[in-house]
């Protein structure tokens, strides 16, 4: 653990050193009493600059601490590291996958796409309809890891991302074919319908979904779990390098603005 002096905070937060003092026996900032002077971890103070009230260590923490709500997921993940995830994922689950946020805006794009799918895609407006059915899916009380029938007929399922105590986002996995396929011809005219296709062109592809065993299911159910701990984890510790990397900046940038002032 790097400890920071009080020095060191005064240049980042610019008071004097008695109202940090304060501050410190108070549990209003991230301390520790070492002997008789106090040291501040510089993790904790990074998070607790941005805002989000990281409780303090040892015998300065409060009772009143809270935690604020942590950044979006879109701000914490690299694009081009979860789409290269979300590509692997596929090729390792043979289905499609695809990440998102609660609401179902894609953080990615989707990896191995069943042909069904590929063909939707194409509509102009049906990647709509997708959004809103994978913000139903985040919209679903039902915290089980299972599979279900997703708007457009095959199985799905998802894995939750976690931003500090908040769920901020989702690995979905799908393109699965059920036991009952392909679906009758009046529920593919209405699906073609509500999708803007002409039914012969999407029952043209409906047979493109993925065949996947029971035992390939369960499997994959038992890996969600941990791929969103691994986004997780991903979305934390870029966080944490963020925030060291800013406060860097602000010392190294401290002589210099006092300097101008």
């Amino acid at each position: 653990m790097t400890l920071l002096t009080t020095k060191d905070v005064q240049d980042l937060i610019k008071v004097d050193r008695s109202t940090i003092y304060r501050m410190a026996e108070d549990g209003r900032i991230p301390a520790i009493k070492v002997g008789r002077q106090w040291r501040f971890p510089e993790d904790e103070i990074t998070e607790w600059l941005r805002g989000r009230a990281v409780p303090a260590t040892g015998a300065a923490r409060g009772a009143s601490d809270v935690e604020a709500s942590p950044a979006s997921l879109q701000a914490l993940l690299a694009p081009e590291t979860i789409q290269a995830l979300a590509d692997l994922v596929g090729d390792l689950l043979g289905v499609m996958v695809i990440l998102t946020d609660m609401d179902g805006r894609p953080l990615t794009e989707v990896a191995k796409p069943c042909g069904m799918f590929r063909a939707i895609r194409e509509v102009p407006g049906a990647i709509d309809r997708c959004i809103e059915g994978w913000r139903e899916f985040g919209e679903d009380l039902d915290m089980s890891i299972r599979f279900v029938p997703s708007h457009l007929g095959f199985l799905c399922s998802r894995g939750f991302i976690r931003v500090g105590s908040e769920l901020k986002g989702m690995v979905i996995v799908g393109g699965i074919r059920p036991k009952e396929w392909p679906p009758p011809p009046e529920q593919i005219a209405a699906l073609a319908d509500e999708l803007g296709m002409a039914p012969d062109d999407l029952e043209a592809h409906v047979e493109d979904v993925y065949e996947v065993d029971e035992t390939q299911r369960s499997w994959i159910l038992a890996v969600l779990p941990r791929l969103g701990d691994l986004v997780s984890r991903l979305a934390h510790e870029r966080g944490r390098l963020v925030s060291r990397l800013d406060a860097i900046a602000t010392l190294a940038g401290g002589p210099d603005q006092r300097s101008t002032s």
